[in-house]
């Protein structure tokens, strides 16, 4: 059976449920999946077929823990099948300029870190209005309108694709006993 890790980062929770629905949908294909936070108690890459990693995008940044663990597990990473996942709002604006933003956020980041995917795979991300303080949901409504996003901060929004992720999960199976191309975005 084929084993994938998925390592991911988070801050409101979106992107561990991105994470595990990801793992759901290897596992009923046929594979082996473990899903960790990263940390420096994740596993690393050494004996799964391929790897996931996913993080959330906020304010141009991604979580620490994520870089660090990718930095650490550079040299083992290079070797196997592997994608970033990148779960932020940009990634639900279809602008041309938009889409391009976020890829060149997220080649900058894991070539930062010394690590080159065969995909990057930017997802949608979601508005949780109710958990954030005041001050955050004021940044993220102001931010929201000036895109023609959603406003009511009563309620919170999930504009990730599950079906997609689902999706690319399963592709991303596939493609584990084919040799990788060099870096392909998978939109």
């Amino acid at each position: 059976m084929t084993r994938i890790l998925v390592v991911y980062g988070t801050t409101e929770g979106q992107t561990r449920k991105v994470a595990v629905e990801m793992a759901i949908a290897l596992r009923r294909a046929g594979a082996e999946a473990d899903v960790f936070p990263a940390s420096p108690t994740a596993p690393g890459p050494d004996g799964y077929a391929a790897i996931i990693v996913a993080a959330s995008l906020h304010a141009g940044r991604y979580q620490r823990p994520v870089g660090k663990w990718i930095r650490e597990h550079a040299k083992s990473l290079q070797g196997k099948p592997a994608t970033f996942i990148s779960v932020c709002l940009m990634a639900n604006d279809p602008s041309a300029k938009a889409q391009q933003q976020v890829l060149q956020v997220m080649r900058s980041f894991v070539e930062k870190c010394g690590w080159s995917p065969a995909y990057l795979k930017p997802v949608a991300g979601a508005l949780v209005y109710t958990k954030y303080n005041w001050i955050t949901r004021w940044m993220m409504k102001r931010i929201s309108q000036k895109h023609g996003g959603d406003t009511d901060t009563s309620r919170d929004y999930d504009y990730t694709d599950w079906a997609d992720v689902r999706a690319f999960a399963r592709e991303f199976l596939v493609q584990v006993s084919i040799k990788p191309p060099a870096v392909r975005v998978v939109a």
